[in-house]
């Protein structure tokens, strides 16, 4: 009885973590284990002072779920020790180091529901274990914020900030990704400037020497950016321009068609995408190139926009920043010249974001390791099915750069 015993105590100790415990009994019924414990008399200390002068003045028995033993449900039933200390002359609750205060559940089980969370959704872990969707939530949170707390923002060098869409409503999240660890350092509601300035205070305060700053054309980060660091380069994102520039397009081949006769709509029919695709990227295998060029020969302004639209993107392919700024100038006075609507507001804002334009010479940043960040974000949000608290995705999105969590929710 005695071997049993000490092998009970054995496996609770290598196996649940629980330390030196003393075994009162072993339950096994309907399908569940329970381990009746306590701790031995002689490892009694102050939960104020760690003293070993104690005195005992009433006992309390709570249950903590363990790690399953096959598929068995295992329970923990522990008599708690109200102490009485003759060295500080206080009356507490011995402290139990294999559960967190307040806590049904001990540390081994929860990071036993923290290895399951890599491969599983969080309603599948929660059913697999039986226990609450709550639960497993708290759990992930608890490690997700810790996790969060990680990042040494003094370190920061290089940003990207941009938004991402998260429901039906228009509804926006606000991302800061630090663009040399992909650590996604700030996720906010909304998408105005007051969704990352605070954030962006907290980061020069920290001390952090913010070297460049990718983002897209609009007021809203740029203004943040520049209140809060005055002396940061500011760099316009390349893709942002491009999607712009694809809009300008999309919006003249669509008034083009409106105004066109039998003909020249059968022609335009169906070169929307053709038109925002690459030349190099045109399948000859769907005669994508012979119907592109065949319509822009019955159509010149489409023509010459589309042409516009190919020479913009080599902006990015000048060898220096003077070769740069004199294409992009060249392009403005070409655009604003052509007669065409879209293509004299594109040059209008390209003029105003000049500068922040050619910053890219000096710092080849762009905020496009956001868009891979997006995909998976999109990823862990059809795996969960959506989440039913913002904070808990927040988190989520605060922590997908690390590999050890699933993309699951």
């Amino acid at each position: 009885m005695e071997d049993a015993t000490m092998s009970t105590r054995s496996a609770l100790y290598h196996c649940f973590g629980l330390g030196v415990v003393e075994v009162l009994r072993t339950e096994f019924d309907g399908g569940e284990s329970v381990f009746h414990c306590r701790t031995p008399v002689s490892r009694l200390r102050c939960a104020c002072c760690y003293g070993t002068d104690v005195i005992c003045r009433g006992t309390v028995t709570r249950r903590f779920r363990l790690v399953p033993i096959g598929s068995r449900r295992t329970w923990l039933e522990f008599t708690l020790q109200r102490l009485e200390c003759r060295e500080c002359d206080v009356i507490r609750q011995e402290a139990l180091l294999f559960a967190k205060p307040y806590r049904r559940y001990t540390r081994g089980f929860a990071r036993y529901v923290l290895d399951l969370s890599r491969i599983a959704t969080i309603k599948d872990v929660a059913k697999h274990l039986g226990v609450s969707w709550d639960l497993v939530a708290e759990i992930q949170r608890e490690q997700l914020e810790k996790d969060a707390r990680k990042v040494k923002l003094k370190e920061v060098r290089q940003i990207a900030i941009d938004e991402l869409a998260v429901g039906k409503g228009h509804r926006y999240v606000s991302i800061v990704l630090d663009l040399d660890t992909g650590a996604a350092i700030h996720v906010a509601e909304g998408k105005a400037a007051d969704s990352v300035k605070p954030f962006l205070r907290r980061l020069k305060r920290s001390g952090a020497q913010i070297e460049a700053v990718a983002t897209d054309m609009g007021q809203a980060f740029p203004s943040a950016v520049t209140e809060v660091f005055p002396e940061v380069v500011l760099v316009y994102d390349r893709f942002h321009v491009a999607k712009l520039m694809n809009d300008k397009l999309t919006k003249l081949r669509r008034d083009l068609q409106r105004e066109a006769d039998v003909l020249e709509k059968d022609m335009l029919k169906g070169t929307r995408w053709l038109l925002m695709k690459n030349p190099e990227n045109l399948d000859p295998d769907h005669n994508e190139t012979e119907r592109l060029f065949g319509a822009l020969e019955f159509n010149r302004p489409l023509a010459t926009a589309y042409y516009m639209k190919e020479d913009l993107r080599m902006f990015w392919e000048q060898p220096n920043m003077e070769m740069a700024e004199r294409h992009l100038d060249i392009w403005i006075d070409r655009a604003e010249n052509s007669g065409i609507a879209v293509l004299k507001t594109m040059a209008r804002t390209l003029r105003m974001c000049r500068q922040g334009l050619l910053n890219w010479y000096q710092h080849p940043i762009s905020t496009g390791p956001l868009e891979g960040f997006n995909n998976k974000a999109q990823t862990m949000k059809r795996q969960a099915y959506g989440y039913r608290n913002m904070k808990f995705y927040t988190l989520k999105l605060r922590t997908l750069h690390i590999k050890k969590y699933a993309l699951t929710g």
